[in-house]
């Protein structure tokens, strides 16, 4: 087993990674021999695997200053001092927050490499080009535009949706997609369920052997925020309902949406325009760390030839 170069004492640092391998297919290199340690003060040099302690935050955008990842479970727990980005996610357990094993350089195979119990794996161009040069407990803000970090916005996932929809009344859906719908819900006349998209509750109004007939039930003036903010029911009028999107340009970057679909993979979305003139705005479905500046402060912990 490979020992570090040299033991850097541990600190507390603030950065967001997102590891992103590099292409040789399932590869994984097990290094077992290092060269001696470098004479003078030891900084990371490409070619290098480093350890090292981490904050991202999000450095432009509508929810610039706030945090998407972190490898210290303290800054994960503190929304206070460190407020969370709308897409942040809690890893689920303390073990999960640890040191980051980092191969600084291109072309980092995609298993990375293996030094004893730990796998060094390739992060995006910013991130690896801004440890160069780093020495031992001292920390540094890195600014990583989107061209050496996840780049630009797909346009693909961006969809454009109206302010106002209308839902109707009446909806016949075959039996099988009906089943795989709603999996829990008998296929019985009269059975009353929440529905899951607006949040108010319908009933299935038929049934014969190939079409189950779901009726919506709200009122004028039922709200929810079921799909991540308000919506009004406004109107139901010939058997449609008017449902109104309670949004506004204040919202923009601030409002995490839930589908029903999968678009780019995903099932949430940001709002990342409303257009009141065009009566529409717009689902990004992009994560939230594309098309942005990402900041990070880091420290390095061990490094290892």
């Amino acid at each position: 087993m490979a020992e570090p170069r040299r033991r850097l004492w541990p600190f507390v640092v603030l950065a967001v990674v997102v590891i992103v391998g590099a292409a040789v297919g399932g590869e994984i290199l097990h290094l077992h021999n290092q060269p001696s340690p470098k004479a003078g003060p030891l900084t990371v040099a490409i070619g290098d695997n480093v350890t090292v302690q981490y904050i991202g935050v999000l450095g432009s955008g509508p929810q610039q200053g706030y945090v998407f990842d972190t490898s210290i479970l303290s800054v994960a727990n503190d929304n206070l001092t460190w407020p969370k980005a709308l897409e942040f996610s809690y890893r689920g357990n303390a073990s999960a927050y640890a040191p980051l094993g980092v191969h600084v350089g291109p072309n980092t195979p995609s298993g990375g490499y293996v030094i004893g119990n730990t796998t060094f794996g390739g992060v995006v161009t910013g991130f690896w080009k801004g440890l160069v040069g780093l020495a031992g407990n001292q920390t540094k803000w890195i600014s990583i535009p989107p061209a050496l970090g996840y780049g630009p916005d797909n346009p693909a996932c961006l969809v454009t949706a109206p302010l106002v929809v209308s839902v109707p009344v009446l909806t016949a859906i075959p039996v099988a997609n009906f089943t795989a719908t709603y999996p829990e819900i008998p296929k019985l006349a009269g059975t009353t369920f929440t529905d899951p998209t607006y949040g108010w509750t319908d009933q299935v109004f038929s049934v014969n052997a190939t079409t189950v007939t779901v009726q919506s039930m709200p009122s004028v003036g039922f709200t929810s925020s079921f799909i991540g903010w308000p919506i009004t029911v406004t109107s139901i009028t010939g058997g449609n309902i008017s449902v109104t999107n309670d949004i506004t340009g204040a919202n923009v970057g601030r409002i995490l949406g839930n589908s029903t679909t999968t678009v780019c993979g995903q099932t949430h979305y940001i709002i990342s325009a409303v257009n009141p003139a065009n009566g529409t705005y717009t689902e990004n479905f992009n994560t939230q760390v594309t098309g942005v500046t990402l900041l990070f402060q880091i420290t390095v912990v061990d490094i290892y030839a």
